[in-house]
């Protein structure tokens, strides 16, 4: 990072929102991170981010994809530094992230680091896909009599490991909503089974809230294998519960009629 003086100023007070783009349909953006997006003259954005947001930034917006795709991907560092720069060049700029910034989306880390260089920032929350696309699903995470929590929880820790909670979360009745975890199916089969839990209704939401949503359910013990069947990949969550038998009816008929097969 360059010395502060090294930056040209042009507002009294160089700032930086972090803004939720939701889940992935775009309009279950807020309002007010719409407003955001229009007063920004920069807008650093992440690969889960439906490029229709980009259409309300002003003509003068700098919009700079900062996300992870095959062959390009943004260390956090690097993002960091390139809030700053911006915004002491520019303004405002607003640092767009899919589902909520502060679920899994390393948003308190660039607002602190923003601090840091005298930047006033602002976080402006959004609808994250933990919830919304098990309800797309018609899954709830809640059933009065069947559980009295959820829990949400990364599949995959910073190291590569499968996050221990998960084996506190099975010892409860509560639904699990896993996100960063398709690449664990397999332990996270395994687990179900330890714990007792192993035909337990589970689903995976592919894409959820968007037009290309693609859902597939089965047992907590059968999530690997269904995966495969389905060919269900990232981005997608993992919802493990009893809540999973509310899930839209055509599904379970399907399932009914392949076991019928």
């Amino acid at each position: 990072m360059k010395n502060l003086t090294h930056f040209r100023k042009l507002e009294p007070q160089p700032r930086l929102s972090v803004v939720g783009a939701g889940p992935g349909d775009p309009e279950l953006i807020t309002l007010k991170a719409i407003k955001a997006i229009a007063s920004a003259q920069a807008v650093l954005y992440d690969a889960l981010v439906d490029t229709s947001l980009l259409e309300h930034c002003s003509a003068h917006c700098e919009k700079i994809f900062v996300g992870k795709k095959p062959g390009e991907s943004h260390s956090q560092s690097a993002i960091n530094a390139l809030i700053v720069e911006k915004a002491y060049a520019l303004g405002h700029v607003v640092r767009l992230k899919g589902g909520d910034p502060f679920v899994f989306g390393r948003g308190q880390e660039e607002i602190e680091y923003a601090k840091a260089f005298g930047l006033l920032t602002n976080y402006i929350p959004g609808i994250s896909s933990s919830y919304a696309a098990a309800g797309s699903a018609d899954i709830p995470l809640t059933v009065r009599g069947v559980n009295e929590s959820f829990w949400v929880m990364t599949g995959t820790k910073t190291d590569g490991s499968l996050t221990e909670d998960l084996n506190l979360g099975l010892q409860s009745t509560a639904t699990l909503v896993i996100l960063m975890g398709m690449n664990k199916l397999g332990e996270i089969a395994q687990l179900c089974q330890t714990y007792g839990k192993g035909d337990i209704s589970a689903a995976i939401i592919q894409n959820g809230t968007m037009a290309n949503q693609r859902i597939g359910i089965s047992t907590a013990a059968d999530l690997e294998n269904m995966a495969k069947k389905e060919e269900l990949c990232n981005p997608a969550i993992i919802v493990i519960g009893e809540v999973v038998s509310h899930a839209k009816p055509e599904l379970w008929k399907k399932i009914l009629k392949q076991a019928l097969l």
